[in-house]
C-alpha cells in the first residue's frame, strides 16, 4: 500500500505558520462530470461574480503511468475551468467550458462573504475507482501497481502537495492559513460499466475518501457526493450498465458516514451528449453540492 507520510505533512504543514488570511479549502475532484462540460457561454450574466472572495488551485490532469502532475497556480475563480483546462505551474490556459465549482462557490460565497474560500481541483474523465477496472481514461485506486505505479490518486495527491505548498493563495507575498473544510466527490459513471467494479464501488469509495481526510488531516472532513444518472441516449436506452448497482453503493456509503451526503438532483439534468450534463446541470449540480455542503458544516 502507498504511503505519503513526509510528503503530506511537508504538504500542510504550512498551514501552521504565521499567516496572512485564512482560507477555507474545498477539494473537488472525480471524473468528467466533477471536470464540467457546460459552456462558459450558457452562464447568465454576472454568474461568475462572487459575494466573497474565492480562489481555485486547479492540478494539471494526466494519465495514468505519467510522472506526477498536479501542476497550477492559485488565481481567482473564474469561468474556464472545464475541460479543456491546461496549466503548466506558471500560468493558466481557461477553456470554453465549466464545471460544478461555479454554482459551488456562488452559494457558499453568498453564505459567509466575508470567509475567504479556495478550491484545491483535479478530475479526469472516464476513470474508474476500481483496480480492475478494463476503463482506458485511468483509474484512482491506491494501491495502483502496473506500470510505472502513478495513477490518479497520485495525481491528485500532487495536485493537493502543490496547492498547499504555495500558501500565497491571494499572491500578496504573505503565506495564507489554509483549513480544509470539505470534499466534494463527482464519480462513479466509469464503475458502472462491469458488474465487478460496481458491486464494489461502495468499498472502494469509502477508502478513497478515507484516504483524501487523512491526506486533509481531518477524519471527519464532511464530503458530498453526486449521484450518477443516465442520459437514456444509448441504444437500448442505457448508457450505464450497471448503473443502479453504484447509485445504489453511492447511496450506502452515504448512509454509512455521518458526514457524508448524497446530492440525487442530477437526475433530472439534460444533456449535452449521452455522458454529460448540459450548461443548467453543472450550475445546478454546484449549488446542490454547496447546499448540501452547508447543511453537513451544521449552516
Amino acid at each position: 500500500m502507498k504511503t505519503y507520510p513526509a510528503f503530506l505533512v511537508v504538504a500542510l504543514s504550512i498551514a501552521s505558520l504565521a499567516f496572512g488570511k485564512e482560507y477555507q479549502v474545498y477539494l473537488l475532484a472525480g471524473q468528467s462530470n466533477m471536470d464540467g462540460y457546460g459552456y462558459v457561454k450558457d452562464l447568465p450574466a454576472g454568474y461568475a461574480e462572487f459575494a466573497g472572495e474565492v480562489r481555485i488551485f486547479h492540478g494539471n490532469m494526466a494519465a495514468d503511468d505519467e510522472p506526477r502532475d498536479g501542476r497550477g497556480i492559485w488565481e481567482e475563480l473564474s469561468a474556464g475551468h472545464g475541460t479543456g483546462f491546461e496549466s503548466d505551474g506558471k500560468s493558466n490556459k481557461l477553456s470554453n467550458r465549466f464545471g460544478p465549482e461555479l454554482g459551488f462557490a456562488k452559494i457558499l460565497s453568498a453564505q459567509e462573504p466575508d470567509t475567504p474560500i479556495a478550491f484545491v481541483k483535479y478530475a479526469r474523465g472516464g476513470t474508474a475507482l476500481d483496480p480492475q477496472s478494463t476503463q482506458h481514461f485511468g483509474r484512482w485506486h491506491f494501491e495502483y501497481k502496473e506500470g510505472e505505479g502513478i495513477n490518479q490518486w497520485d495525481h491528485c495527491l500532487a495536485t493537493i502537495r502543490n496547492a498547499f505548498e504555495d500558501a500565497d493563495v491571494d499572491g500578496d507575498g504573505e503565506a495564507d492559513r489554509l483549513v480544509p473544510a470539505g470534499i466534494v466527490w463527482m464519480q462513479g459513471e466509469s464503475d458502472a460499466n462491469e458488474l465487478g467494479p460496481a458491486s464494489r464501488y461502495a468499498s472502494n469509495l469509502a477508502r478513497t475518501i478515507a484516504l483524501f481526510r487523512a491526506a486533509l488531516r481531518d477524519d471527519d472532513l464532511p464530503v458530498v457526493i453526486g449521484r450518477i444518472s443516465d442520459s437514456g441516449m444509448e441504444d437500448g436506452g442505457v448508457v450505464w450498465e450497471f448503473g443502479n448497482v453504484v447509485r445504489a453503493q453511492q447511496a450506502a456509503f452515504c448512509e454509512g458516514d455521518a458526514n457524508a451526503a448524497l446530492v440525487t438532483s442530477t437526475d433530472a439534468y439534460g444533456y449535452s451528449d449521452k455522458w454529460h450534463y448540459d450548461s443548467a446541470g453543472y450550475i445546478d449540480l454546484g449549488e446542490q453540492f454547496a447546499k448540501a455542503m452547508l447543511e453537513l458544516q451544521g449552516e
